[in-house]
């Protein structure tokens, strides 16, 4: 019997899943790692605390599933997208990676449109604008102001693929993430060579591509011997977090779209072929299918924006909820619901950390709008949802307009645990919110692209319907629906009425 590992580098840890060849989970297991913002604005990690942290959880989900060695037949290896890691000719980094959310970059965005010819020559280069959070600036930042950082640079990895290193000793990514570099040609699924020499960045810096089935490499005895797995053991291409969850929830066909409320906010079809929003509001980039491609919106604050309410205003709800051993986010949202749909007209901007989808701005800035005397704590909890869903539907609509075709809206994330956020995304949707079996994200993806890549099954899709089905389904209610509607009419305005004085706001921080 095949068991099959998969590994998820996220921000906040790194997760790890076994499943076996039925796509039935054996065992999960976490370990943390930190962040550091050296700067406002700034975000790092330092890539050997992701190594420690995927031993760690390697060891503890093996021993939860009582396997041996021997018993992975498997690797699949997601992560957090864009991040950059810089390296000689060996595994230390050369200085902390800079992450996804880091918004140093603006400068150097701006002179990659420029050398491209404008936003939409670059678009039409690389599929999407230059966004302060992908790597390609990463890369110029790290060159103007870290120059002697840059010349000892040879190899510059995304963070899975710096695990593959640690790993395998290869130097290799897959064309689901690569497309987050900015430097790759999403149409053609390899690197940009145009691009690479406008921005006079070396090819061989970047590693080979694969497709995310294929394998790229197999267990050294040295990091076999630290895991405790057998050496050998293949590792193949994976995905970014954002292909590798789709594959984890079944998304491999056209039609099917998933809603995934996690820190971010992300909303993801899948495509048969290239298709690009001229106006680089949503991503274009390979998926983790071979031959196909994705479209996909994220917005930056959207679980975070929750979590943000309950570390600074909700004490009262976190030490209730550790009396009662319950999650503090049930009270938060049993208290939303208590409110009416709407809010009475009380409307949350989502954007505490700069905004990504629809609008590339890292001076957007979050808040209530629409407080008076009669608004309540509950008024004011369930208007950060309810603005957390809207930003969501931004994505929708923009997917429309792209005449992606949309028949089933399926809920992962934190919003699909709860009853009442899984209804309010059906009304705020208008569509039905399909719910699956599946609920591991990226780390069972790259499970299943794991067996994929060793024989288990002949192809992404087989694998996605030997593994994942439809469990239940939230239909919206029309009165809702329709309240809805003329609210999204109002938010859907707010950010255009409140731009410039963000900026304002932005020099005063």
């Amino acid at each position: 019997m095949s068991n099959l590992l998969g590994i998820d580098i996220g921000t906040s840890g790194t997760k790890t899943l076994i499943c076996n060849a039925k796509g039935t989970v054996l065992a999960t297991a976490m370990a943390e790692h930190p962040i550091a913002s050296p700067k406002p604005g700034w975000s790092e990690q330092n890539p050997l605390d992701w190594w420690s942290a995927v031993v760690a959880a390697t060891r503890a989900v093996i021993k939860k599933a009582k396997l041996k060695p021997a018993d992975i037949t498997g690797i699949g290896l997601s992560g957090q997208m864009h991040g950059s890691v810089f390296l000689a000719d060996d595994v230390k980094p050369l200085r902390p990676a800079l992450l996804w959310n880091d918004q140093r970059t603006a400068e150097q965005c701006a002179e990659i449109e420029s050398k491209a010819g404008g936003r939409a020559a670059l678009i039409k280069l690389v599929a999407n604008p230059a966004l302060t959070g992908f790597t390609a600036p990463k890369i110029l930042w790290v060159r103007q102001h870290e120059p002697k950082v840059y010349d000892r640079t040879k190899h510059i990895l995304l963070p899975k693929d710096y695990i593959r290193l640690c790993l395998t000793g290869e130097y290799a990514t897959e064309v689901s993430d690569a497309s987050g570099t900015l430097l790759l040609d999403v149409v053609n699924r390899k690197w940009s060579s145009r691009l690479l020499e406008l921005l006079q960045i070396d090819p061989a810096l970047m590693p080979r591509l694969h497709e995310s089935f294929e394998i790229t490499g197999e267990l050294l005895p040295s990091a076999a011997a630290e895991l405790g797995l057998r050496p050998g053991t293949p590792v193949v291409g994976g995905g970014g977090d954002q292909a590798a969850g789709a594959v984890g929830n079944g998304i491999v066909a056209a039609g099917i779209v998933s809603a995934t409320l996690g820190t971010s906010g992300v909303v993801f079809a899948h495509s048969d072929q290239p298709t690009l929003d001229p106006q680089g509001r949503v991503h274009t980039m390979c998926h983790a299918v071979p031959g196909k491609w994705c479209v996909f919106g994220c917005m930056l604050s959207a679980g975070g924006s929750f979590q943000w309410f309950r570390n600074q205003l909700g004490g009262a709800e976190v030490a209730l909820a550790k009396k009662q051993k319950i999650d503090p986010y049930v009270l938060l949202t049993q208290q939303a619901a208590t409110a009416p749909a709407g809010s009475e007209g009380l409307f949350f901007l989502p954007y505490l950390t700069g905004e990504r989808c629809p609008y590339p701005d890292p001076n957007a800035r979050g808040g209530w709008i629409g407080l008076t005397a009669r608004t309540t704590r509950a008024a004011m909890i369930r208007a950060l949802l309810e603005g957390v869903t809207f930003g969501m539907r931004d994505a929708l609509a923009i997917m429309a307009e792209m005449h992606i075709p949309i028949t089933q809206v399926r809920a992962s994330g934190g919003g699909s645990r709860s009853d009442f956020w899984r209804q309010l995304q059906a009304d705020i949707y208008n569509q039905p919110i399909v719910i699956t079996n599946a609920a591991e994200g990226p780390a069972y993806g790259v499970a299943l692209l794991a067996g994929v890549g060793t024989g288990v099954w002949s192809s992404v899709e087989q694998a996605a319907k030997a593994a994942i089905k439809p469990v239940s389904k939230v239909a919206p209610a029309k009165k809702s629906a329709a309240l809805y509607d003329r609210h999204y009419a109002v938010y859907h305005k707010l950010y255009g009425d409140l731009k410039e004085r963000f900026g304002e706001m932005a020099t005063l921080s």
